[in-house]
């Protein structure tokens, strides 16, 4: 397939994981892709896969959590190729599992930094060339736990979810009709890094976890929602056909976990606005 023809595109957290993932299959799919994570080694195993599916991308080592490392990565990616017309934020941390009470302020202000506000910066670099091109397609991933009953624990994660879900609507309605469009995703309960991480975190901690050790085995048993289901929805929000679909909570098809009712079409209601 080589839908994606003569395109940019931007991947966040392109070293491992789902980021690592979509970045290949961008590739695969005729885009020159631009990975980027903050580890060189891993960026270099993604150019590698990416070689092997005769696709084309290059790595950019960088904290996307800095808003002068996203400027440089701005700099770098419009100095090398043409102006990027799709971006997948899939950079993410879940930081730290524990009660605001007890928990650490840089830890908990980098989840929220790296889940919503560096989305924020890639936006920001990257919206204008896709206005100017009229045509772009911008896919955050978010979480079913930002539509999920708060909860103990979860404050730092669920948190900068919600605002990236929110972040992403704004962003929806400023450039609705222009061609552009945003979308978040679900990528499904997968057994990922981030599950590992999870796992051991709330291993040796008491009663108040006792959710999250269920929801890890619960993963373990059923081997989790297949990657390749959220790398699939991915491309079909990046291509033309996703021209469709703007600022929506998307789902994988038959996740494990049934989806959970987001927000409905935007309608005006607000009493003060002119219905002429």
């Amino acid at each position: 397939m080589a839908d994606q023809e003569g395109r940019v595109a931007v991947v966040t957290g392109g070293g491992r994981g789902l980021g690592r993932a979509t970045a290949v299959a961008l590739a695969e799919r005729g885009a020159t892709v631009v990975a980027v994570a903050r580890t060189e080694e891993q960026l270099a195993e993604t150019e590698r896969l990416a070689r092997e599916a005769g696709g084309s991308l290059a790595g950019i080592p960088a904290d996307v959590g800095r808003r002068e490392e996203v400027e440089r990565v701005k700099g770098e990616v419009e100095s090398r190729f043409d102006p990027p017309t799709i971006l997948v934020n899939a950079a993410g941390v879940f930081g730290p599992i524990a009660f605001i009470k007890d928990s650490d302020p840089e830890a908990w202000l980098r989840t929220v930094m790296i889940d919503a506000l560096a989305p924020y910066l890639t936006v920001r670099a990257f919206l204008p060339g896709m206005l100017d091109a009229g045509w772009g397609r911008i896919v955050n991933i978010t979480s079913a736990a930002s539509l999920h009953p708060p909860g103990a624990l979860n404050s730092a994660y669920g948190t900068s979810k919600a605002a990236l879900n929110q972040l992403t609507r704004h962003l929806a309605a400023e450039i609705a009709g222009s061609g552009v469009t945003a979308n978040v995703i679900h990528p499904g309960d997968m057994k990922t890094d981030m599950w590992a991480d999870i796992r051991d975190k709330v291993a040796p901690m008491g009663p108040e976890a006792d959710g999250y050790r269920q929801w890890v085995r619960w993963v373990e048993e059923t081997g989790g929602d297949p990657p390749h289901k959220a790398v699939e929805l991915i491309l079909r929000l990046t291509s033309d056909e996703g021209g469709d679909t703007n600022g929506r909570f998307c789902w994988i098809e038959e996740p494990l976990q049934a989806p959970i009712p987001s927000w409905e079409e935007p309608a005006a209601t607000q009493p003060w606005l002119s219905k002429d």
